[in-house]
């Protein structure tokens, strides 16, 4: 072997050596985040590598505080698994926007709170209301997300601030619309927002955040 194919054979070999220790640097630092706790390196959506969010971080469970007993209704009661218990769950809080209406504080106060959260996925209103409070979108989830409103301000109203009660709504569309809000909250995890706040994963706080790099399909008629 001639001093140039010797010196031409080094470098090769050490470059396959520098590869492979990178390669192993990255295996090890996956390896790690999935390991122990953190949500690791998940999907690849064009260029971004979106973080792993499993949906048992954000699926609401179980019956909401106060409010839940009195009505009747879990969060459990919506899922694909049942279609006709999360429509007759839908209805019970559709059927409150139909049958009570707001005035004075508590009109203004439903208006400052609903005006914040849509139901995109249906119709393209921005909000599920308008600026005077009536309807802006007719679909089922949107009257189930405007009765809760008007329940939680007339029964509890003191019991709830503005954004815990836009943030049970968000749960609620949570529950509507599972697995594009499983990819929302991926990409919002990847740019550093705090995905389990259900006023930034269903709010329209980051509306269309997650536009071409997650979809899913709906629990409940629209």
């Amino acid at each position: 072997m001639s001093e140039l194919e010797f010196k031409k054979s080094n470098v090769e070999f050490t470059v396959q050596i520098v590869a492979i220790v990178v390669l192993a640097v990255i295996l090890s630092y996956n390896l790690g985040n999935n390991g122990f706790g953190g949500k690791g390196i998940g999907s690849v959506t064009g260029n971004a590598i979106l973080p792993t969010v499993s949906a048992s971080e954000i699926i609401p469970a179980g019956t909401p505080k106060i409010y839940g007993s009195e009505l009747g209704i879990s969060y459990d009661d919506v899922s694909p698994n049942d279609p006709r218990k999360a429509d007759s769950t839908i209805n019970v809080l559709g059927n409150i926007d139909r049958t009570v209406e707001l005035q004075g504080a508590d009109l203004e106060r439903y208006i400052k709170v609903v005006s914040q959260i849509s139901c995109e996925y249906c119709c393209g209103a921005e909000s599920i209301i308008f600026e005077n409070g009536k309807p802006a979108c007719g679909c089922a989830h949107s009257y189930a997300m405007r009765g809760l409103a008007k329940y939680l301000i007339t029964n509890h109203g003191t019991e709830f601030s503005d954004d815990e009660i836009l943030s049970e709504l968000g749960k609620w569309k949570v529950l509507f619309f599972p697995g594009i809000h499983e990819g929302k909250a991926q990409v919002l995890e990847s740019q550093g927002v705090d995905s389990t706040n259900y006023v930034n994963l269903a709010s329209n706080k980051y509306r269309g955040i997650e536009k071409g790099q997650a979809s899913g399909g709906m629990v409940g008629g629209c």
